[in-house]
C-alpha cells in the first residue's frame, strides 16, 4: 500500500514544482512594482494574495489617504512603512521598475509625468486617459523616455475573446464582418457597493472624464479597435443619458455609441442600469456570427444553414494569463507588445479619441466625423 501513497506524493510535488516554475521568473528575481493610488477598487485584484507571488514584488505605494491605506493594509497585510504621501517620494525611496496606477483617470497623466523621465514603466487601469489631450502628452512622455505605457482591461484576459477573434478575424469563418455589438456594465457603482474613495472620482465628470461612457464605453472601443486591427472609425454617433439623476447628478449613467467603418459598424452599449452584470459581445459576418457570452462561454453559427453551437473556452493564446504577470513579463522583455494588442498604447490612443468624439456627439446632438 506504500506505492500509491508515494505516487500521490510525487504527483503533488510535481504540481508544486510546476507552479513554482510558472510563477518564478527566468532570472529568479521578481520585478519591483510600485502602486500609485489605492482609490480604484480594482486594486483588490493586485493586493489579493500578492504575498504568494514570485513574479512581482510590491516595493512601495503612493497614497495620501492614510485611512484608506490602513484599511487595505489591515485587510491584505502590507506594511504601512511602504506607503508614501506622493508618487515622486515613493519612486525615489523604493526604485520600482514599473508602476501600476490605481488612481483617478485624470491622474494617469501625472503618474506618467513622474515615472517616464525616470525610466519607470507604467500600466494604468482602463481607460488610458480622460481626454485626447492627456493621452497625447502621455504618449509623448512614454516615447521620449522609452518606457512601456499599457492599459489594463478585465476583458483582455477573457479566453473566449481570443477564440472569437481567431474565428472571426484571423480565419474569417463567418465571412466579412459587418456588425459588432458590445454590451458592458452593471446596475451602477453606487448600487453594487463601490467604495466611497472610488465613487468620489468615478462619478466626477472631470476626474473620470464622464460616467458610464468612460467606465464602460471604453471596453467596447478597445475591443472594436482590436477587431478592426487599429483601423479608425469614419464616424462616431452617441447618445448619453442620466436615467438616475438622483444617484448620478453630474455624469451620464447610460451610453450608446455607434461607430461606422467603410464596410462595418459597431454598437457599443455601456450602462450603469443593466439589471445584471454584462461583458459580452457579438460579431456578425455575411455568413454567420460568433458571440462571447462571458469570459469562457462562446456561441456561434458559421452559416445560416448550420445549427447553433456552444463551446466553453478555457485556454488562452496569451503568454501571460493575468495583468500583473503580463506587465512583469513585458518589463523583463519576455513578452513583446504588438501595436494591435488590447493593452497597447496605439490601441488605447484610438479608444480615447473615440470616447472624446462620443462625448462631443452627445453634447452637440450630431454625428462626428472622426479626425485621422
Amino acid at each position: 500500500m506504500r506505492f500509491p501513497v508515494l505516487l500521490i506524493g510525487l504527483i503533488l510535488l510535481a504540481g508544486l514544482l510546476c507552479k513554482q516554475l510558472i510563477d518564478t521568473p527566468p532570472s529568479g528575481n521578481p520585478v519591483r512594482i510600485g502602486i500609485d493610488g489605492l482609490s480604484h477598487d480594482h486594486v483588490h485584484g493586485l493586493l489579493n494574495r500578492y504575498k504568494e507571488r514570485a513574479d512581482i514584488l510590491i516595493v512601495g505605494i503612493a497614497e495620501p489617504n492614510k485611512k484608506r491605506a490602513q484599511e487595505l493594509a489591515d485587510r491584505y497585510g502590507f506594511d504601512m512603512n511602504i506607503v508614501y504621501d506622493d508618487l515622486a517620494t515613493m519612486v525615489e525611496k523604493t526604485q520600482p521598475e514599473g508602476v501600476v496606477a490605481f488612481n483617478s483617470i485624470y491622474d494617469h497623466l501625472s503618474t506618467v509625468e513622474v515615472c517616464a523621465p525616470r525610466g519607470i514603466h507604467v500600466m494604468v487601469e482602463k481607460p488610458l486617459a480622460v481626454s485626447t489631450e492627456h493621452a497625447e502628452e502621455m504618449k509623448k512622455l512614454a516615447r521620449e523616455n522609452n518606457i512601456h505605457l499599457l492599459t489594463n482591461y478585465e476583458t483582455t484576459w477573457y479566453p473566449a475573446h481570443y477564440k472569437a477573434f481567431e474565428m472571426a478575424v484571423l480565419k474569417q469563418e463567418i465571412g466579412d464582418i459587418n456588425k459588432v455589438i458590445i454590451n458592458d456594465g452593471h446596475k451602477g457603482p453606487v448600487e453594487i457597493g463601490c467604495s466611497p474613495e472610488f465613487l468620489e472620482w468615478l462619478t466626477d465628470p472631470v476626474l473620470n472624464g464622464g460616467g458610464a461612457v468612460t467606465d464602460f464605453g471604453c471596453y467596447g472601443a478597445n475591443l472594436m479597435t482590436w477587431i478592426m486591427q487599429n483601423e479608425e472609425p469614419e464616424t462616431v454617433t452617441a447618445i448619453l443619458q442620466t436615467i438616475k439623476p438622483e444617484v448620478y447628478p453630474e455624469v451620464d449613467d447610460q451610453a450608446t455609441i455607434i461607430l461606422t467603418y467603410p464596410h462595418a459598424q459597431a454598437v457599443i452599449q455601456g450602462s450603469w442600469n443593466w439589471p445584471i452584470d454584462r461583458k459580452d459581445l457579438s460579431i456578425y459576418g455575411e455568413e454567420g456570427y460568433v458571440s462571447v457570452l462571458n469570459s469562457h462561454d462562446l456561441e456561434y453559427r458559421l452559416a445560416r444553414s448550420t445549427p447553433k453551437r456552444e463551446e466553453k473556452v478555457t485556454e488562452s493564446p496569451l503568454e501571460a494569463k493575468e495583468p500583473f504577470n503580463y506587465f512583469a513579463n513585458v518589463i523583463r522583455g519576455d513578452v513583446k507588445v504588438k501595436v494591435t494588442d488590447l493593452s497597447s498604447l496605439e490601441n488605447n490612443l484610438i479608444v480615447v479619441k473615440i470616447l472624446d468624439a462620443a462625448k462631443q456627439s452627445a453634447a452637440e446632438g450630431r454625428t462626428v466625423q472622426f479626425t485621422k
